[in-house]
């Protein structure tokens, strides 16, 4: 239950700056021009004081799971760490190369974007990006994202993207990565990463959408 916990404020925490994960590092590249001149402080200009205190939420959930976790736990003892330099510059190349094709399917899916994208409302927007919760988010962010879009449902699709990939397994690249260290099941991981994201998507909505902030 923490690892999840705490994988929903990496995933969070992650697309402050374009360094942090390929989410990020595409939406800043595809909005570098006009009208945007998307910089690295971009996303942290635009998503941080929605950001930065679910961090702190999510935080404090997690202490009332920490009461409950068995510190003798085969889960809790770390993992041995036995990769090369070979291994991590390897990984490093596999990044770069699945952004760089995320940024080229991001192209072929601007006719879309400039065709219905920009038609949707924010609102929408935002609740029909709960399918990042089953598809990788920066795979989506490639699709939807475009200079077309007005700032609020930018706002909207990030948003709705970073919460949703925390819900389930394959939304998000450190949910994939837990789960194969600490062998956790999508049925486990489901049991708590759906409603807490649900949970999430709500008070977000709330204030993003109904108190306007």
């Amino acid at each position: 239950d923490l690892t999840i916990i705490a994988c929903f404020s990496i995933g969070l925490g992650a697309a402050l700056t374009p360094l942090g994960e390929p989410l990020s590092t595409i939406a800043v590249s595809k909005l570098a021009g006009e009208p945007y001149h998307a910089d690295f402080m971009f996303l942290f200009n635009m998503l941080g004081k929605y950001i930065i205190p679910g961090i702190f939420a999510f935080g404090i959930v997690g202490v009332f799971f920490l009461g409950k976790v068995d510190t003798k736990d085969a889960g809790m003892k770390a993992a041995d760490y036995n990769e090369t330099v070979k291994d991590v510059i390897m990984r490093a190349v596999k990044v770069y190369v699945f952004i760089a094709a995320l940024v080229l399917l991001g192209e072929g899916f601007k006719p879309l974007i400039l065709e219905y994208f920009i038609q949707i409302p924010s609102g929408i927007l935002y609740w029909v990006n709960m399918v990042s919760a089953i598809l990788d988010n920066a795979t989506l962010c490639a699709a939807e994202i475009g200079p077309a879009l007005s700032e609020i449902q930018i706002r909207s699709i990030l948003m709705g993207l970073l919460i949703a990939g925390g819900m389930l397994i394959p939304g998000n690249i450190p949910n994939i990565i837990s789960a194969g260290k600490l062998g956790i099941t999508s049925k486990e991981w489901a049991r708590l990463g759906v409603p807490l994201g649900l949970v999430a998507m709500a008070i977000y909505f709330v204030v993003i959408f109904v108190l306007g902030i």
